[in-house]
């Protein structure tokens, strides 16, 4: 049945008619909701025509989707490597060039296989859970084992390895092919092997997919017979005919589509084999019968071991590749294929060119000069979006290698490091030449990456330039290299052989020779390959340096014409007032806050400019977005301008270019650019294409204007033009008056493919000159789709122009505004637009603007196919919309004629909500007081007014007729959102609403938004907290942590409602509870400890939020008051930025680690995910359900926020309609749905939201900013400014006491939506809600909603919801199987670890130490073997210890001796009274969440190289450390410290960012650092010990201080420290320096923040220390402290040491 929509009256816009408006745009519409909405329940009087009977199973084995099916689908719409296929993985080598004879020995085979089986937990399985991801192994060729095929004449043949069909019939007709591929291109075929494999040990979907898998042997060509030496002309054959193959195959027509129709080859060499398959780490060599085959000899071995989002298995996607294996994501990948594809295009070598495969000479031309992307019928394509990252990677680096780069090279320039102001590479300037020129031609494959390779003729690794992946490496006696993700992958290996540690930092190689043996590190290996070539010299001839200028202070228009050209350039008031307000008068963009509530674009009855359409995509789960805050260094906005010449053959030409520093221009650079002309000045020739055109064509005229100016650029282009400028200028009033234009992102793209149609791209770039162009949005869209540089002449006019009035005078004259000159609120805009790009960029994890430049990077919300296909070519758009001529039509509607503003903007209300005139908001204040008059609030009623005295603490009856005309608000209302379109059709009868099951079930399933207490007061978070759990729901204590004192039942509860317990809190009873059931552990770990962890039911890891997704939490300074600030573990006043994601979460393996500490310190809890919706978030949520997630929670883009940048709010994140179907199409898909529950926020409002999230897959369901409606929110919109009228978000006492909410007022709420449910589910004849869940089919598009306003009509929602698979039938996805198969509520179980967890286990469940926990007294002491695959040890322990005695509540001592490799987060969790010692190593995150005790790591004594100088810890060791002591007697790597607040720790050397956003403890480094030491440090000291000389260039210096060591009290406390480091590890670094104490101090730096500037440890006071701390904390939880003055006795050394 079709529960239809009825018309309402339209009224008219105030929008004056023109040509380019069509009638239906002069209308508003009415949202009319289900004219059964406002029944009173009474539903069983509704007459329902149903097709279906309700007891006819076989009907709905029958029921077809309500969505059209005449279109495929586009649920999973866009690049494979995006929607369907992510990866990341362990890897790592072996290499030993000395050992055993000409080719190796098969000892380094049985380790390398041995370490891919240690790194089985960094991988994952098929949807069976016995189907490995991929595992796979790329060695030396094993010429011993094939040496039947080997003969004098031809010793090393070339040996292909190849994935066949399982048909015989197709087996031979590819094989057919093949030889005679070879035979045409003059290789002797020698013979097919088919391998040896046993099938019986693989998974069921493995087997199913396993190809036939043989060898072919082929000796080299005559021609070739001087090629033995190098094997170069014989490798470049091999590829070049390997690539031939898919040709002939497809031209045969052998390309079948089904299950059986694998035809890939593996690897083509003479020099290396690739052995992978779909299987875990231990099954490749049984499944591989030649790995065991002792005549398996290797010098080198690369193994790989994956996890992927995927769970069907496709055995070509296991690594290696053919030179590469590939730990991380590739975030640029689009912009490198269409810029790979441009190149190619460029190429000067003809088709017939390629005729000739063998010839030395001719192959050469062909991988430098020819075509072999988009020429087919030649060779298969260099590189397509229907391939993984990784595959397109190792294409590009294949050709390149083949190019005559050599493997470093091409790496080098292919992943770049941040070289720029690099204290590593000061004395190498030909090393930043080399970056310097390649950066130039090529822009990066941006993305975190580790990425191990080999030619065959050197093997070698390489990090990214953020250092975003673990790497560690170990250098033996007999000259083995062992290199790997994790430490101690080599169980067998003597620690007394070693003589090297170490890890690659961000941005550094290592190089093996695999001919001389020789082991090159990061300097010696670059410093060759740029050695090779006079970079700097031909830099220095070439290149042309275009630096920021100062900006023109003339006015270009009067005030008339300036504000008339702004109206027709889309400009609002808002614009001006709020943005160009704030980043000229401040540099900064503008902070707002409560969401984006406004319709999207292509649903707004307003017009909007082109880039509105279009939403930024961001990192979440397989890969981390970046920090632009305090990781900027290795960020950089630099561009070039200019013909790039060819990758692939260096020379001198390939320096000719301009270099800007920036891409927002002004004037006098555009004009310094423009004299670059002159031949004596470069001859750089240019040409300016207007995208103006006369108003009287109309609309229509665009798509001529479009062709002609894409011709017009195309024509300049080949006569010479290297830098295209499109301009929308117009010199008068008089041509403002008579032409519109084509908007700039339109004409960019445009422009951009079609020169790469054209093969013309690389020829020239584009600089944008527009008027359109002010938000950063605006900026990252013109760069994304192909712009180099932007001249945003309109926007600095406008800053002018707003310099001048008298408001912008007088406020600074007044002091509300920085006073400033014109040519600084200029460049403030620019430094606000180049900071906001940086964070965009940051967001999808992309480290340079070049690499941005045409990626592409968003999602289309509203756009049609004749927009996409012509100017956004690639870009996924899922719903349809809007033409090129609808595009005219609102550019034309902005013009102030149209718009009846002829001397004045429009205030649009885009942001906040204006009267009458302004934009549709769904929150608006208007909202709010119909919701409270229906739940009975009183705002009036309050603890500063009468609240004592009033009746029920004023709570008023709550009104079913009021709760009616807030539902009929929403429903007559605007339409916003892509729900709005949809409705219900259903294939049951109504029923009696007494039928359908109680609002206390459905209630069960509702949530509140994980809003902060610091975003929130404690009135309004403790009230929501109260009412949720009285419903049986599930509150959210956001990341802000929460007091203990919550954690325990009300029981004080006097008649009135008060306690004496929560004294500021009203309408309470005895038993409420006020602990939040799920407990987020967010980026900045703000109140993450011990005990916060084992009081939550469920743990909530925030990936992303909706309002900012890819970018960490915020609260301004304002509103950390001193309670939130000893919550936090910050200091009172300071602004608190989270870093994003990224620390402990670099990709869908590290973030099953954390899902698995949290499960290892509360086993009982479950872990959810907090992802939003974005393209990709279906793969991205298998992946998620595979790291063992308990609960996925989808965000929409529009959630609310206390804090946000405005350009985030609005234009990141998709709708959760999209997001949501999308994640539950995929689970269901990959046979993943019952495993995770899947939770939907964002907007949510009303039943008839929940209902429709339900049946696109919502089983949970959270409420936000209408929660805090319910509870008193008058949606004023000042959350970030602290003066919230109703105390909601305010944290200042006096508005904190207007707080107006009591728990009943948000319970009487969430009744109503309850039974506004049950009212829905009667008319569609469902009892039960979970019947409801994942019905898609029970949802059809509403076409009078659609046909309301002229844009909306092309938007088509069928396509992308017809792909939701059909689950009417099969349920099962609601049910958790359990062991014996039985079926439970996902909601009554929780994942657990696995083997990972056994030793935490094993500890946990001593006898011995049991009792010391359950006495609370005593000490303990075990000994215990590690190994790396033991995670997450002491979790459990500390978990114990946590629920029994809380954080600091345990009396007794517990010591533990461990002894081997650790595996990744070592000692998390631990509390006060745990000590313990490791001896041995240990991998990442060591100490994550530190609360207490003491970690102790030290080498084996029999260790063969020195501590000091090796690594002995991985990355981000102590990250979110609240307390405890840390001593490490070597180097740790990577963020040491960050955001620790309380532990007082000691390691001898660090990589990059260490003490990162430390806000508290002590940090005493007794060796180098690497770069950006004390990055966003609030608080705490650091003592770094700098015998070198070079520290003071390490240190970011925007907040922190360096000083040496000055004063009594700090040279006490830190010789106190290192002494405590001897005593506990015997470290001879800190031996020496107590032993020369006198001489060793001046050589350390003290580095602090200002909030420590006046401890006596920083500052000399005269006032008299009598002791300072010098340790976390002692047993008892006393402060550890030393006499100033005195020296550290034996006993007291010991009192701290526990």
């Amino acid at each position: 049945m079709r529960f239809s929509f009825v018309g309402l009256a339209a009224a008219s816009l105030p929008l004056a008619a023109m040509g380019f408006v069509p009638q239906s745009l002069l209308q508003k519409g009415a949202r009319i909701n289900s004219d059964f909405a406002s029944n009173n329940g009474n539903a069983a009087s509704t007459k329902v025509v149903s097709n279906n009977n309700n007891d006819d199973v076989g009907s709905k084995t029958r029921l077809q989707m309500a969505f059209s099916k005449e279109q495929p689908t586009n649920i999973f719409d866009g690049p494979l490597a995006l929607t369907k296929e992510r990866d990341a993985c362990g890897v790592g080598f072996i290499a030993n060039t000395q050992s055993g004879e000409e080719f190796g020995t098969h000892k380094v085979l049985q380790q390398g296989l041995s370490a891919l089986t240690c790194m089985e937990h960094r991988g994952a399985c098929g949807g069976d859970g016995i189907s490995g991801d991929g595992a796979g192994i790329m060695t030396q060729i094993p010429w011993k084992l094939y040496d039947e095929y080997r003969s004098e004449s031809c010793p090393q043949p070339g040996v292909g390895q190849i994935f066949l069909p399982q048909s015989e019939e197709r087996r031979e007709k590819v094989k057919e092919v093949i030889e005679q591929v070879c035979a045409a291109n003059e290789l002797e075929f020698l013979g097919w092997r088919e391998v040896p494999v046993d099938p019986s040990v693989l998974g069921p979907m493995a087997r199913a997919a396993c190809p036939s898998i043989w060898q072919f042997f082929v000796k080299a060509p005559e021609r070739l017979t001087d090629d033995d030496d190098t094997r170069d002309g014989f490798e470049r054959t091999l590829y070049l005919v390997r690539r031939r193959f898919a040709v002939e195959i497809a031209n045969r027509g052998l390309n079948w589509d089904d299950e059986d129709s694998e035809v890939y080859v593996a690897s083509f060499s003479s020099r290396t084999i690739v052995y992978k398959g779909m299987v875990q780490s231990a099954v490749l060599p049984l499944f591989y019968k030649d790995l065991t085959n002792p005549d398996y000899t290797t010098k080198f071995v690369i193994y790989h071991r994956r996890f992927s989002t995927n769970t069907n298995p496709r055995w070509p996607l296991a690594q290696p590749m053919r030179v590469v294996g590939h730990n991380g994501e590739i975030n640029t990948l689009l912009g490198n294929v269409n810029w790979i594809k441009a190149r190619e295009a460029a190429k000067g070598l003809d088709t017939e060119g390629a005729s000739d495969l063998v010839d030395y000479d001719s192959t050469e031309n062909i991988v430098t000069m020819m075509n072999t992307q988009d020429i087919p019928s030649v060779l298969e394509p260099l590189v397509d979006l229907g391939r993984s990252d990784s595959a397109n990677l190792d294409g590009v680096f294949e050709l390149m290698c083949q190019s005559r780069h050599r493997a470093p090279c091409a790496l080098m320039a292919l992943v770049p490091t941040a070289y720029k102001e690099s204290p590593d590479l000061k004395e190498h300037p030909e090393i930043t030449d080399f970056y310097k020129f390649h950066g130039g031609l090529l822009e990066a494959w941006d993305g975190p990456a580790l990425l191990v390779f080999s030619d065959g003729k050197s093997i070698g690794a390489s990090l990214d330039r953020n250092g975003l992946r673990p790497a560690r490496y170990s250098i033996t006696k007999d000259g083995t290299v062992y290199m790997m993700s994790e430490t101690g992958v080599i169980p067998d290996m003597d620690e007394s052989t070693i003589v090297e540690k170490g890890r690659l930092g961000p941005g550094q190689m290592i190089n093996v020779d695999l001919v001389s043996g020789e082991f090159k590190d990061n300097i010696k290996i670059k410093s060759e390959i740029a050695s090779r070539h006079p970079y700097g010299e031909w830099i220095a001839n070439q290149r042309k340096e275009i630096g920021k200028l100062e900006f023109p202070e003339e006015r270009m228009y009067d005030d008339a014409t300036t504000t008339f050209a702004q109206g027709s350039f889309g400009w609002g008031l808002e614009d001006i007032g709020m943005q160009i307000m704030d980043m000229a008068g401040s540099a900064k963009e503008t902070t707002y806050s409560m969401g984006d509530d406004a319709p999207i674009s292509v649903l707004s009855e307003r017009p909007h400019v082109a880039y509105n359409y279009l939403k930024q995509r961001f990192a979440q789960v397989t890969n981390p977005p970046i920090d632009p805050l305090r990781e900027g260094v290795v960020m950089s906005l630099e561009m070039t301008l200019g013909k790039k010449e060819s990758i692939y053959k260096v020379s001198e030409k390939g320096a000719r270019l301009i270099h800007i520093e920036s891409p927002v221009l002004n004037q006098e650079e555009m004009d310094n650019i423009a004299s670059l002309a002159d031949e004596d000045k470069g001859g750089f020739k240019q040409t300016t294409v207007s995208t103006r055109y006369d108003l009287e064509s109309g609309p229509e005229g665009i798509t001529a204007a479009l062709d002609a100016i894409c011709n017009e650029a195309v024509e300049q282009v080949r006569a010479g033009a290297e830098i295209v400028i499109l301009s929308d200028m117009a010199k008068d009033q008089s041509v403002l008056d008579e032409t519109t234009y084509i908007p700039p992102l339109v004409a960019t793209g445009a422009v951009h493919h079609r020169l790469i149609e054209e093969g013309l791209r690389m020829e020239a770039s584009i600089i944008v000159e527009t008027g359109a162009a002010w938000s950063t949005h605006h900026y990252a869209c013109l760069v994304g789709y192909g712009a180099s540089a932007v001249h945003p002449y309109m926007a600095l006019e406008t800053v002018k122009q707003w310099y001048g009035t008298k408001k912008t005078q007088n406020m600074m004259a007044k002091g509300k505004l920085t006073q400033i000159t014109l040519e600084e609120a200029q460049n403030n805009y620019r430094t606000a637009v180049e900071n906001g790009l940086l964070k965009i960029l940051s967001k999808i994890g992309i480290s340079l603007l070049s690499s941005y430049s045409g990626a592409q990077i968003f999602e289309a919300i509203g756009m049609g196919d004749d927009i996409i296909d012509r100017c956004f070519k690639g870009t996924t758009s899922r719903i349809g919309g809007i033409g090129l001529v609808d595009i005219a039509r609102e550019t034309a509607m902005m013009r102030p004629e149209a718009a009846d503003a002829k001397m004045k903007l429009i205030n649009y209300g885009y942001y906040k909500p204006v009267p009458k005139m302004g934009e549709y908001h769904v929150n608006s204040s208007d909202l709010a007081k119909l919701l409270h008059k229906s739940i009975g609030l009183d705002k009036s009623v309050s603890a500063a007014t009468n609240r004592d005295e009033a009746e029920n603490d004023g709570v008023k009856p709550a009104s079913v007729a009021d709760y009616e005309i807030f539902q009929k608000s929403l429903e007559v209302a605007p339409l916003a959102n892509i729900r709005d379109l949809l409705d219900f059709e259903s294939d049951r009868e109504s029923i009696s609403i007494d039928e359908v099951e109680p609002t206390a079930e459905i209630m069960k399933r509702f949530c509140t938004g994980a809003m902060s207490l610091g975003a929130l007061s404690r009135e309004a978070h403790e009230t929501l907290a109260i009412a949720v759990n009285r419903i049986g729901g599930k509150s959210n204590s956001g990341e802000g942590g929460e007091d203990i004192i919550r954690g325990q039942e009300i029981k004080d509860v006097d008649e009135k409602g008060r306690s004496a317990t929560f004294p500021h809190l009203a309408g309470l009873k005895n038993g409420d509870s006020a602990n939040s059931y799920i407990h987020q552990v967010a980026s900045g770990r703000f109140g993450v400890t011990p005990e916060f962890l084992v009081t939550a039911k469920q743990i909530e890891i925030k990936m992303a939020q909706g309002a900012k997704p890819g970018e960490g939490g915020q609260l301004p300074g304002a509103k950390v008051s001193d309670y939130i600030a000893g919550l936090r573990a910050s200091k009172p006043g300071v602004t608190l930025i989270s870093p994003p994601p990224h620390h402990d979460i670099y990709s869908i393996e590290d973030l099953a680690q954390l899902i698995h500490d949290l499960h290892a310190i509360n086993e009982k809890a479950g872990v959810s995910v907090k992802l939003v919706s974005s393209i990709g978030i279906g793969t991205v949520a298998c992946g998620v359900a595979k790291a063992n997630a308990d609960v996925i929670q989808i965000s929409g883009g529009d959630g609310g926020t206390g804090a946000s940048p405005l350009s985030s709010i609005k234009n990141a994140g998709g709708p959760w309609e999209l997001g949501l179907t999308e994640a539950h199409s995929a689970l269901l898909t990959n046979k993943l749905r019952d495993r995770v529950i899947l939770r939907v926020d964002g907007g949510v409002r009303t039943g008839r939201d929940v209902a429709i999230a339900a049946l696109m897959g919502a089983e949970e369901f959270g409420f936000g900013t209408i929660a805090m409606i319910a509870e008193g929110c008058v949606m004023a919109r000042v959350c970030h400014l602290n003066t919230c009228p109703v105390g909601v978000t305010s944290q200042k006492e006096e508005l904190r006491k207007k707080f107006p909410g009591t728990p009943e007022h948000v319970v009487n709420f969430f009744e109503f939506v309850a039974e506004e449910v049950r009212e829905l589910m009667a008319h569609m004849g469902y009892t039960k809600f979970e019947d409801l869940i994942g019905r898609a089919d029970l949802l059809t598009t509403n076409t009078k909603q659609t046909e309301r306003i002229a844009k909306t009509k092309a938007v088509n929602v069928d396509p992308f919801f017809s792909g939701v698979p059909n689950s009417a039938d099969d349920r099962s996805f609601l049910r958790a199987e359990v062991a014996g198969g039985e079926l439970v509520d996902k909601d009554s179980i929780v994942h657990t670890n696995g083997f990972s967890s056994d030793l935490d286990r094993e500890i946990s469940s001593s006898e011995d130490i049991q009792k010391v926990i359950a006495d609370n007294a005593g000490e303990v002491t075990a000994s215990y073997d590690i190994i790396n695959t033991d995670r997450s040890t002491c979790a459990m322990l500390s978990g114990d210890i946590a629920r029994a005695h809380g954080n600091k509540g345990f009396q007794g001592k517990i010591n533990l001796e461990i002894d081997g490799s650790a595996g990744q987060s070592f000692g998390a969790f631990v509390v006060p009274g745990l000590n313990v010692r490791l001896t041995g190593e240990a991998n990442d995150y060591v100490g994550k969440g530190m609360h207490g005790g003491e970690i102790v790591v030290v080498p084996h004594e029999d260790a063969g190289f020195v501590a000091s100088d090796s690594s002995i810890v991985g990355n981000a060791c102590l990250y979110g450390a609240t307390g405890g002591d840390f001593h490490a007697n070597g180097r740790a790597g990577e963020r040491f410290g960050v955001r620790n607040s309380g532990a007082y720790a000691v390691a001898e050397g660090t990589g990059d960012h260490c003490l990162e956003y430390m806000t508290g403890g002590v940090a005493v480094i007794l060796g180098s650092v690497g770069r950006n030491v004390g990055a966003g440090m609030t608080g705490g000291i650091g003592y770094f010990y700098d015998d070198a000389g070079d520290f003071e260039e390490k240190v970011n210096g925007e907040i922190v201080s360096v000083q040496r060591v000055v004063t009594q009290e700090g040279a006490a406390q830190l010789k106190a420290i290192v002494e405590r480091h001897f005593e506990k590890t015997g470290s001879e670094k800190a031996e020496a320096i107590l032993n020369n104490w006198d001489e060793e101090l001046p050589k350390f730096w003290q580095v602090y923040p200002p909030s420590e500037a006046n401890q006596p440890m920083v500052k000399q006071t005269e006032i008299v220390q009598d002791s300072l701390r010098i340790s976390a904390s002692a047993p008892d939880g006393d402060m550890c402290f030393l006499p100033v003055g005195g020296q550290m006795t034996a006993e007291q050394a010991a009192r701290c040491a526990d």
